[in-house]
């Protein structure tokens, strides 16, 4: 009879125990990643996760966004995130436009809405993939979406993509990519080459920077042609302000 009432009391117990070890995991995470992300701040990330899990290895140089050049800037804007400068991390214009197209589609290629905020944050602190693990991510996302635009300048945000996004197989930044592909720094871009590399952005291991067919390639001329209206409409004014 004793035990018997004693089970409330000892539930209550395991469920204080249960929520004070989740509320403290929760405090360690939220006290580390905001560590972290203020440390890349000012520390370039020595290695991603991303980078770690290539079997092809991986060839990376860091690169100061000053020895980047800015043709590469507006080409990312161009092809990727055109409200860069105007969103807070996430671009609602451009979530709404995907599931537009998406719902209305076929079905055969579904576009997404990620943000050069959201990319990074992915890229720096998390991994890529798909699976179950994916919605995991995706929540991950979000959160350090939300920390490095609040803790990171936009110009930061801009260094840190450049620099850790994957521009080829096992190749990353585009410092790498530019060598790799074209033979000379990334301070030196013609406005076409910048376009290739940034038209390859969403899936560098598929899509041919040098000798580029078919959509990828008109795609790299779009983003050529768009790269113009980015720097005459000062669509990149935060990252050079």
């Amino acid at each position: 009879m004793a035990s018997f009432f004693s089970r409330p009391a000892a539930d209550r117990s395991l469920r204080y125990k249960l929520g004070w070890v989740a509320a403290m995991g929760s405090l360690c995470f939220v006290g580390a990643s905001v560590a972290l992300t203020l440390t890349y701040r000012f520390v370039p990330p020595p290695v991603t996760l991303t980078m770690l899990m290539d079997p092809h290895g991986f060839t990376k140089t860091w690169t100061p966004l000053t020895q980047i050049d800015r043709r590469m800037v507006d080409a990312v804007i161009a092809g990727e995130d055109s409200r860069f400068c105007e969103h807070h991390g996430f671009d609602e214009a451009g979530i709404t436009y995907a599931l537009k197209r998406n719902l209305t589609g076929d079905g055969s290629k579904l576009r997404g809405g990620s943000t050069i905020s959201q990319q990074t944050a992915k890229n720096a602190f998390l991994w890529q993939g798909s699976g179950w693990t994916r919605y995991a991510r995706k929540g991950l996302e979000t959160w350090f979406t939300l920390l490095i635009e609040t803790l990171w300048p936009k110009r930061r945000i801009m260094e840190v993509y450049l620099n850790v996004a994957e521009t080829g197989i096992g190749t990353y930044g585009v410092e790498a990519g530019a060598q790799r592909y074209f033979n000379h720094s990334a301070a030196h871009l013609s406005q076409i080459e910048a376009a290739r590399i940034a038209a390859a952005l969403p899936s560098p291991k598929k899509r041919a920077v040098v000798g580029a067919t078919g959509s990828t390639r008109r795609h790299g001329n779009s983003i050529a042609k768009r790269s113009g209206v980015v720097r005459r409409a000062e669509l990149d004014e935060c990252v050079y302000d």
